[in-house]
């Protein structure tokens, strides 16, 4: 009963997978899906539309900017209002006021002032005495800026092309990570349809050899004990074969996930046997990942920012002072025309001065905090270079040994399988006992298990060298930068 038990649900899996669309894959295809589908790769595009426009928004400060405005109001109302002499009245008052001012704005990185030049027409209509009247200012010039202060146009102008460039090698950087996470789902996939392969050809194996071991266990040629343990492979078989098909769905859906799949289809991976023979330089590996990753990147921007932040502290301070100044034309009149002609001069300026007397030691504390924070960051950045540069050397080492692991595994693996058919043939042939074969068995799906893992971890360090130094060592040239559409 059981027995039917199993072969019907192998039978019903094999149905449903029939009636399944199938789609062969190999690892350059998956990863190619991956880099434009995964949501790992949507995210990174994403990011980096975000940083492209944060750097646009950065570069739009340091431009001139043309800006009209309008406040136009209405006031019907009893206000107090002083008089020539100096008493004051209540008076109803019913007027419309309307301008428009054009104005030109450019920053000063050098200075973090702001210099502008603005035209302003202003109409003031009085409802209750039936009188209209203009302001015109045809021509204003005038500069602005915080003396002795924090210069954010100064700091941002060092911060944001260093941010820029970060995000730039992270998106790169991103592409080959999201590659070399598509090969370790790709190869856990291969490797629960290689355990579902050894479990079948086991089952099937033990199957074959259960049955041809009850005749000679009827006539008397082995004994009771090893029909048993044939008895009992066939049945490991069995389950192993069972459990070996739930991890292939397992790992399936995993990858379909991964690569954006929507459909039900069953992937079947194809492994290449064959991997790249090329070996990487230590110090030239070393050289590109410092040209070519994020990481240098960040820690220069981690570093100017903590200088920045010393900068804002110590600006918060001191002593404070905002300059104000402007000069132009300007005339009144009844008219618009009016309001244009033989327009005066008009001059003015203002300074203030903030300084504090007592803070309690506020403003101390943070220079204090900010400069230390400085330090820090400095030696965290020392460190994480340091870091940085032994994790290139590392898989460098890992890499250009990996690839005889590979070799090696491969001949294991295919020695492996002699080994188990020769003593298959010995156990036939009553030369040799069910524990030289079920040594043998064992060794063949641990050599094959090896060799899959042999090429995952090839294929893992090989994708990420490459999101480390930016460069394809195989085909000898700096991976393409294809940047996503704005």
């Amino acid at each position: 009963m059981k027995k039917l038990l199993t072969i019907g649900l192998l039978l019903g899996a094999e149905m449903l997978s029939a009636q399944q669309p199938t789609m062969d894959l190999t690892l350059s295809q998956a990863i190619e899906i991956a880099q434009e589908n995964s949501p790992e790769a949507q995210a990174a595009r994403h990011t980096y539309r975000s940083a492209y426009w944060n750097y646009r928004y950065y570069k739009a400060n340091y431009l001139p900017s043309l800006t009209l405005t309008s406040n136009p109001t209405f006031n019907e109302q009893i206000n107090k209002i002083t008089q020539p002499d100096g008493t004051n009245l209540f008076i109803k008052q019913n007027q419309l006021s309307t301008d428009l001012s054009m104005t030109i704005n450019q920053n000063i990185p050098l200075t973090g002032g702001n210099f502008f030049v603005k035209s302003t027409l202003t109409r003031l209509d009085e409802f209750e005495n039936d009188v209209t009247a203009y302001n015109s200012q045809p021509l204003v010039i005038g500069y602005q800026q915080t003396l002795l202060g924090y210069n954010s146009l100064k700091w941002d102008k060092r911060i944001e092309p260093v941010r820029y460039r970060e995000a730039r090698k992270n998106y790169n950087e991103a592409l080959e990570l999201v590659a070399s996470q598509t090969s370790n789902l790709f190869f856990n996939l291969a490797t629960a349809q290689a355990n579902l392969d050894i479990a079948s050809s086991n089952y099937a194996s033990a199957d074959t050899l259960y049955r041809y071991a009850q005749g000679r266990y009827n006539i008397g040629t082995i004994t009771e004990n090893e029909m048993l343990q044939l008895e009992i492979n066939k049945l490991s078989g069995e389950t192993d074969m069972m459990n070996a098909r739930i991890e292939v769905e397992d790992q399936m859906q995993t990858l379909r996930s991964f690569l954006g799949i929507q459909d039900d289809v069953e992937i079947r991976v194809i492994t290449d046997n064959e991997v790249p023979d090329f070996q990487v330089p230590m110090a030239d590996a070393l050289q590109k990942a410092l040209a070519n990753s994020p990481d240098p990147e960040m820690y220069e921007r981690m570093k100017i920012q903590s200088k920045s932040n010393l900068a804002y502290a110590k600006g918060n301070a001191g002593l404070k002072a905002d300059l104000y100044v402007q000069f132009g034309l300007s005339q009144t009149g009844n008219k618009l025309r009016d309001s244009y002609r033989d327009p005066m001069n008009q001059y003015y300026a203002s300074i203030g001065i903030s300084l504090p007397i007592l803070d309690w030691g506020r403003a101390k504390g943070q220079v204090r905090v900010a400069r230390s924070n400085v330090d820090l960051v400095n030696t965290q950045a020392e460190q994480g270079m340091k870091d940085f540069e032994l994790n290139v050397c590392k898989m460098v080492r890992q890499f250009n040994l990996q690839r005889q692991y590979v070799v090696v595994a491969s001949k294991a693996d295919r020695t492996a399988d002699r080994r188990y058919d020769v003593a298959k043939r010995l156990y036939i042939l009553g030369k040799s006992t069910i524990l030289d074969l079920n040594a043998a068995t064992t060794e063949k799906d641990a050599a094959r298990r090896s060799y899959i893992a042999a090429l995952k971890t090839y294929w893992s360090l090989y994708y990420g060298l490459r999101s480390m130094t930016g460069y394809d060592y195989e085909k000898n040239q700096k991976i393409a930068e294809n940047y996503p559409e704005i």
